[in-house]
């Protein structure tokens, strides 16, 4: 049976994150960086703990005020330092929890420039790499970040946005263009399956993309998103898609 993992960001204060890890198989989890602190992470970790949903960690820049979502311009070792505090944070209480991390996926600005930019993506995912070599990355397919992964020797997610727009490089829009967030139920359902059963996804200049992405995000942090999500996961099954947690492509020897 064919299967693909549906993933959400939770964490992030929109009370939404129960509701939603009853619907995905994967969590990626905010960990005090753009959002969340440690009662937050604590009360999410255990319900991936009792649902069975594989958990991550969300780090991004820490910009609270802003979401993450602004390119903070700051020395590199700043920027690794606060990586690392996010991810000690998360890995300290999913220990006490008794949940493994399974993989650790960047959020917002941070994930969009690693996305273009393949040495400053080597840089981050070594740093992540040496604090944990078996943690896997879930990586926006044909990006950087999926050449940086492999560089570094780090197993690898490859993912999709279900309800984002594509630029014809397989890229995302920014979200201050017009139609860069697509808020269409049937649309986002549709790119769903097509990418589910074809590996494809269309860009919103109309040019197709050929994607191996086994994740799909579903944002949490939108209007509608728990509808949304159920939506999508019926309409998947529907088409004899099983959900389930992919497993991650391992580094060449």
């Amino acid at each position: 049976m064919t299967s693909i993992d549906l993933n959400a960001d939770l964490g992030e204060g929109m009370g939404t994150d129960e509701d939603l890890l009853d619907i995905v198989s994967s969590a990626s989890i905010a960990c005090g960086g753009h959002a969340g602190d440690a009662p937050t992470i604590r009360h999410i970790l255990k319900f991936c703990k009792a649902r069975g949903v594989r958990a991550g960690a969300h780090p991004g820049y820490a910009d609270p005020k802003r979401f993450g979502r602004f390119r903070v311009v700051m020395p590199l070792d700043q920027l690794l330092g606060q990586i690392r505090a996010q991810l000690f944070l998360v890995r300290f209480i999913a220990d006490e929890v008794g949940v493994p991390l399974a993989y650790v996926k960047l959020h917002g600005a941070l994930a969009n420039q690693t996305a273009e930019e393949l040495a400053f993506a080597v840089g981050i995912f070594a740093t992540i790499q040496a604090m944990d070599p078996k943690m896997a990355v879930l990586a926006l397919d044909n990006s950087q970040q999926v050449r940086a992964a492999k560089a570094v020797g780090m197993p690898l997610i490859r993912e999709a946005y279900a309800d984002r727009a594509y630029t014809a490089e397989g890229l995302l829009v920014p979200r201050s263009q017009d139609g860069a967030v697509i808020h269409d139920v049937d649309t986002v359902i549709a790119r769903c399956l097509r990418l589910a059963r074809s590996g494809e996804l269309v860009a919103i200049d109309g040019t197709v993309l050929k994607s191996s992405a086994r994740s799909i995000c579903l944002h949490g942090d939108t209007p509608g998103a728990v509808d949304l999500a159920r939506e999508v996961r019926d309409a998947l099954e529907g088409e004899g898609i099983a959900i389930a947690a992919d497993t991650p492509e391992l580094p060449e020897a």
